[in-house]
């Protein structure tokens, strides 16, 4: 009985991977799988006449698979497992007693001769050597160490920030996350332990959007935290004891059609002018979902009255078209010169019609309009008559800015047009200035320069990350400007910030073409000598938990439009590699000035795209899902694009891991140093294992003087800390919620330095979500 079933069994694979190895053959993938099926067929053929050639013939097949798996993938174990690990399993179940005692031959003599179980065995133990050895390398990890020794002997943070505070979003107006602290170390850092916990009791509610999450880094102003929420609550928390000191509702409501529901970040002024103590002498400016921007005492939480429109000043203003829910601002704005200066998030591929990206400048205490740039208009900058509009669906900038005063420039990382995928109709400005970083002159707003990172963007590439500054020792000892601008696609783009020219060499390499009729593609894109863009897929590459979801990726891999990175989208649908998601992200990297170094976590996670003519499309609200997910209409273009992750049968990336690094590079030399997988399946599968796959993250990086660089950002639930030096795991704090923003660190008045992440989650990604403000610090 057990034999027959067995034989069933192998009948039903054998048709299975045969059936779908002739696909993928048809499709010009490999040949492996109609042979593995083959071998299936031929092993169930002989248990249904109760061979002993059954064990023989599968041993053969075992061998075959591990010469091909070694062939394909090397040593690699997480590629090893799929392609062996169903393999070996039935290949065990065929050496059972059971199995065993029914199989064999009967002699022309009538002698009565047992199957042999060495060979089977032999292929199983071989096989199972070849996955042991394999889970003591990682083939694909780059071991180094960046420089110890500092580069500058007076590095520049940026701004007068005391090095105990965290002044903005990135500490100070360079945006490094760096911090000259150094109480906690690499020596001491393993001891970290809770010093307190808040939460601040916005959690996501059930008619939420879908990418409802906490991305919000606190500032740190004398002996208070200031913070954010998803639904634009700010909150003023005491440094020392995480006690609530105040805290205010914007109302900004619930709105479905708004793409994000989240906040970065406030930003902090002190007005040098006002009493000190008087009311709104120090305030803070809460960004909101439904494009306002608040100001508030800091001392209370009070609406300063005397800003813009009773405290208010409403972002949609000298917008032609208003759709609700379409406009915001997700990030802080930063302040400088007198001048708070605000951009603001579109969705994307939703309509032709929405809001303007301009860049507005307003007066910090009045809330007047001093000047607007707007890509798409980008010469004239002085404030817009009353009655007249911005330019519709301009590229944006959702991101957080830098600043250099003593430059007078600001540097904005900018979008994309909407709809993101469709390049037909753009205007020459809005091809000079999508997915580019812009550098304005601070007083008028003027551009001074301009560095594109993406030609004729149809792929979602919108620069997504604050510009980080520092100077970089020159070939001749002496300073340089320098801006560190990673990308979506992995660059690291590495410029002189006076001017935009290349520090770091950028070149054009040719792209793919073939876009639909009525579009174009760029033939050449730029690439950084500096990046992390990954290698070309290919269908080694393709994964799954069984060999079964691997062929299911194969054949949906050999099935799509790819020709490597910036292949256009199409309506056969395109595989687009680096994705959506990005390699980098708002977390953007961490710099660290003296040593000249960054650390970072790219991420690997390839897309699909594919366009719907307008007729095709089905009615509203089906197939919806908001963001980088499902359909995407582009009301009033020719075409929606269904997008999404490339995923297999199971839901997982097709693609095979790791997803996500950690990585450390030298922007001196412009050398990546180390690549290290980041992160566990612990909080992707129902059961807790805690296996170090390299997972995928969204977040930010934060560095200390002490060499201890801290992120959260990974889709298992932890903040880690790592040797800058070498990018290894030195501990991990265990986060009652997803931690997708990034860490900052500050230390009391009586020296203590204290370590803060919020861990609320992120819809998106589909961690754990809370509503969680965690502290850390050494024991006493």
């Amino acid at each position: 009985m057990i034999i027959g079933v067995t034989a069933f069994i192998f009948t039903l694979i054998g048709l299975a991977i045969g059936a779908g190895g002739l696909w993928l053959i048809v499709l010009g993938g490999s040949w492996y799988y109609l042979i593995a099926g083959l071998g299936f067929l031929l092993t169930a053929y002989f248990l249904f006449k109760r061979r002993g050639a059954a064990l023989t013939a599968y041993a053969l097949l075992i061998i075959g698979t591990l010469a091909w798996a070694i062939w394909e993938v090397g040593f690699d174990w997480w590629q090893l497992g799929p392609r062996g690990g169903v393999v070996i399993l039935l290949g065990l179940w065929l050496l059972i007693p059971a199995i065993r005692r029914g199989l064999g031959f009967v002699s022309p003599t009538g002698q009565i001769y047992k199957a042999s179980a060495l060979p089977l065995a032999a292929a199983v133990i071989v096989s199972i050597g070849v996955a042991g050895y394999s889970m003591t390398i990682d083939t694909l990890d780059l071991a180094g160490e960046l420089p110890t020794g500092a580069a500058a002997t007076t590095p520049n943070y940026g701004g007068n920030v005391p090095d105990n505070e965290w002044h903005q979003y990135g500490r100070t107006p360079y945006g490094q996350r760096y911090s000259p602290l150094a109480q906690i170390n690499t020596d001491n850092v393993s001891s970290l332990e809770v010093a307190w916990q808040y939460q601040t009791g916005d959690v996501k509610l059930p008619d939420d959007v879908g990418e409802t999450t906490y991305q919000v880094t606190p500032l740190k102003i004398h002996d208070t935290l200031y913070v954010c929420t998803p639904h634009n609550w700010a909150i003023a928390i005491d440094a020392a004891t995480g006690k609530e000191k105040w805290k205010f509702d914007a109302n900004s409501g619930m709105n479905p059609d708004r793409q994000h529901q989240t906040c970065r970040g406030v930003s902090y002024y002190a007005d040098a002018a006002a009493t000190a103590g008087a009311p709104c002498a120090e305030r803070v400016y809460l960004p909101t979902s439904d494009a306002r921007l608040i100001a508030l005492d800091a001392a209370n939480g009070q609406v300063c009255s005397n800003f813009a429109d009773k405290g208010t000043l409403h972002l949609e203003t000298g917008m032609k078209y208003k759709p609700a829910g379409y406009y915001y601002s997700t990030s802080p704005p930063v302040i400088v010169a007198g001048k708070i200066i605000i951009g603001g998030a579109v969705n994307d591929n939703y309509s032709t019609e929405e809001q303007s990206g301009v860049i507005r400048a307003f007066d910090v205490n009045t809330g007047q309009l001093i000047w607007n740039w707007d890509s798409g208009n980008p010469d004239v900058t002085t404030p817009l008559p009353e009655g007249q509009t911005y330019t519709t669906n301009s590229p944006n900038s959702w991101s957080v800015f830098s600043y250099d005063e003593g430059l007078n420039l600001l540097y904005i990382p900018l979008g994309n047009q909407v709809p993101d995928q469709l390049g037909m109709g753009r205007t020459e400005n809005v091809e000079k200035y999508s997915s580019s970083i812009a550098a304005l002159d601070i007083t008028s707003g003027q551009v001074r320069w301009v560095r594109q990172t993406v030609h004729h963007d149809l792929w979602d590439m919108d620069v997504p990350a604050q510009p980080v500054l520092l100077d970089i020792t020159g070939k001749d000892g002496k300073p340089v400007p320098a801006l560190v601008g990673p990308t979506k696609q992995g660059d690291i783009y590495v410029l002189d910030r006076r001017t935009g020219e290349p520090i770091i060499p950028v070149k054009e390499i040719p792209a793919p073409t073939g876009a639909i009729p009525e579009d174009f593609t760029s033939p050449t894109q730029p690439i950084s000598d500096l990046t992390f863009s990954p290698p070309p897929l290919t269908d080694k590459n393709m994964w799954g938990v069984t060999m079964f979801d691997q062929l299911a990726c194969r054949i949906k891999f050999k099935s799509l439009k790819y020709e490597g990175r910036y292949t256009p989208p199409s309506l056969q649908g395109s595989l687009i590699y680096p994705g959506n998601f990005g390699v980098f992200n708002w977390g953007s990297v961490a710099v660290d000035p003296e040593r000249q170094v960054m650390f970072g976590m790219p991420t690997y996670l390839a897309f699909t795209s594919r366009l719907v003519p307008r007729d095709q499309i089905p009615p509203k609200g089906q197939d919806e899902k908001g963001s980088e997910q499902g359909l995407n209409r582009n009301d009033g273009a020719p075409y929606g694009v269904f997008m999404g992750p490339f995923l297999g049968p199971l839901g997982i990336p097709c693609q095979a891991p790791p997803w996500g690094y950690v990585a450390g590079a030298d922007l001196k030399t412009g050398t990546i140093a180390y690549k290290h997988r980041n992160g566990t399946v612990r909080d992707m599968t129902p059961l807790p294992l805690p296996f170090k796959v390299g997972v995928p993250g969204i977040g930010g990086p934060m560095i200390t003087k002490g060499g201890v660089a801290f992120l959260g950002a990974a889709v298992d639930n932890y903040l880690r800390a790592y040797d800058l030096t070498s990018g290894r795991e030195l501990w991990k704090g265990r986060l009652p919620a997803g931690g997708q923003s990034t860490p900052m660190t500050y230390a009391t008045d009586d020296g203590t330095q204290y370590v803060v992440i919020v861990a609320g989650g992120h819809g998106s990604i589909g961690t754990k979500p809370g509503d969680y403000v965690m502290a850390y610090k050494l024991p006493k």
